[in-house]
């Protein structure tokens, strides 16, 4: 029995210390790789949701610039100048604003029942950027134990209704019109948002056309919109903090130094959306106009 004993092979105290360090760096190693991975596909995805919510109001508005000015042939409605198809209300300071846009188009509501069936209507959109109300809890609180709102903008949009008897705008909550809404949040945490009203030259209208401004006679030849909408992360996406730029469509008003290159010293990332929407039926009505007026 002794014997057998002796014969048996076992593991001295050096060897299990060296087994247990091999384990730690194999894991450590494979800690690190898995950290990497990690960091890595989160960082992706991240940037991925920024493009998604981007490319979903870009979208978004350009279906409603593709019907600026349309209307139905026997629409019966008297249009005025508050029925400009397309007005862009630029940004002074894009610190405190973006650029405001509103859409004009026609409609029509038939009915199964009574007369008349087709009743023409007149609707209005609009997108404007207001403060953001997300708390940035990584700031300082306020004195009454609040975060401040973080430094981005949030889309809203309103629908509304044309009135024919008071020859205005219907207020939403009395038009009985479940279509119609008011500052409905469209998207959070964005940056930036600019608008250019694109002549059938492919020239910039400068101011864009108002019924009331030097360039009224443009109204109708819009020819596309330039959008460009920069979205920010909702979390830090840079592990160090940093100076960095992003890009507008080269409005030289628009952070007041004639740059259209702005920057944040932080650790979010930004993307830039840029996309020309076409506004078709603006170029045909204008078309229109000027065969009537030659004939």
């Amino acid at each position: 029995m002794k014997k057998k004993l002796n014969s048996i092979a076992g593991v001295t105290l050096i060897e299990i210390l060296i087994g247990i360090l091999i384990s730690t760096i194999m894991m450590g190693a494979m800690f690190t790789s898995y950290t990497a991975v990690n960091n890595t596909y989160r960082q992706v995805t991240d940037k991925a949701k920024i493009s998604q919510a981007g490319r979903d109001i870009v979208g978004m508005i350009v279906r409603d610039i593709r019907m600026a000015g349309f209307k139905y042939f026997n629409d019966n409605i008297k249009t005025n100048d508050k029925h400009a198809p397309i007005i862009i209300t630029k940004s002074t300071n894009f610190r405190t604003e973006c650029d405001k846009i509103e859409i004009v188009y026609g409609d029509v509501n038939y009915k199964k029942t009574g007369t008349p069936k087709y009743t023409y209507e007149r609707f209005k959109i609009t997108y404007e950027c207001k403060q953001s109300t997300v708390p940035n809890k990584l700031a300082n609180p306020l004195p009454n134990g609040n975060f401040p709102p973080i430094e981005a903008f949030a889309i809203y949009k309103s629908k509304v209704k044309w009135n024919s008897s008071a020859n205005d705008w219907w207020d939403h909550t009395l038009d009985n019109d479940s279509r119609t809404y008011e500052d409905e949040l469209i998207v959070d945490y964005i940056q930036d948002l600019i608008f250019n009203a694109i002549d059938d030259k492919g020239l910039l209208i400068s101011p864009p056309p108002t019924p009331t401004n030097a360039k009224k006679d443009y109204l109708y030849k819009i020819k596309t919109v330039d959008i460009a909408l920069n979205v920010r992360s909702t979390k830090e996406f840079f592990r160090k903090k940093d100076t960095r730029k992003f890009y507008g469509l080269g409005d030289t008003t628009r952070d007041g130094t004639g740059s259209n290159t702005k920057a944040k010293n932080d650790k979010f990332l930004r993307e830039t959306i840029v996309v020309s929407a076409h506004a078709r039926n603006l170029g045909l009505q204008w078309k229109i106009k000027t065969k009537k007026v030659l004939l």
